[in-house]
């Protein structure tokens, strides 16, 4: 049993320590394919978002919710202790490479190169680790600047660009992902229609498979593009 809708849950500490450009906070990126949610449970920050229509500085505190589709290039700021939850459509996808980062375009580019420049070490100690997350995010962190300035300057051609490359770079992750989404999300709508035509004909078996499950809290800690991240594992019926 997925999570319903075929969402995932993952629970964010946002990043601190100081950018490229003086403020706090996560890797700014874009998803090709999957909507995302934040729900702010602790301290504050902001989101900033990039799309067609421009800049936006979003507030984020306790309470707060904040969603965004596809193409909406966003960064978390963090101003203080920021908690999140994030809610991701399209569980598999996400973790697939959904996510693109905003290199400048000479690495976004070039598959190799944004390869590279992307994937973590592995086997380092949390020092080097934390290092090398810092130096993926400024690199993305340069980027986004120029992407804003660019747009704000009235001049949309980068952005334009960017969003090419982003495309062409996950193009040939497609039809894996497809079937991810084929076995959960659309799975799960599948389902959902079987339910409504049983219970239109006046059946409903299906509320005797009922079933409880519970996640107990993470211990695994990853190093996310925005923070650290503790995912919930969704156990099986």
């Amino acid at each position: 049993m997925n999570f319903p809708g075929g969402t995932s849950v993952t629970r964010l500490s946002v990043y601190n320590g100081a950018c490229r450009d003086g403020l706090e906070g996560g890797t700014p990126h874009v998803h090709t394919a999957s909507t995302e949610a934040y729900v702010v449970v602790g301290g504050e920050g902001a989101l900033h978002t990039l799309d067609a229509s421009g800049f936006r500085e979003t507030p984020l505190r306790a309470g707060s919710t904040v969603w965004f589709s596809p193409g909406t290039i966003h960064r978390a700021v963090n101003r203080g202790g920021l908690e999140v939850v994030v809610v991701m459509s399209n569980a598999g996808l996400p973790e697939a490479g959904d996510a693109v980062m905003t290199f400048p375009p000479e690495v976004v580019g070039d598959a190799d190169r944004y390869r590279a420049a992307a994937t973590l070490p592995s086997d380092v100690d949390d020092v080097e680790m934390r290092m090398a997350a810092e130096y993926r995010r400024d690199l993305a962190v340069a980027g986004f600047l120029e992407l804003v300035a660019s747009v704000q300057s009235g001049d949309s051609g980068p952005l334009e660009r960017f969003y090419d490359q982003a495309a062409a770079l996950v193009r040939p992750k497609v039809a894996g992902w497809r079937e991810t989404w084929e076995r959960t999300v659309a799975a799960e709508v599948r389902h959902t229609g079987e339910v409504l035509d049983a219970l239109a004909g006046g059946d409903g078996r299906h509320l005797r498979e009922s079933a409880l499950l519970e996640s107990p809290p993470s211990t695994e800690v990853g190093w996310g593009m925005c923070g650290r991240l503790r995912k919930l594992h969704t156990p099986q019926a």
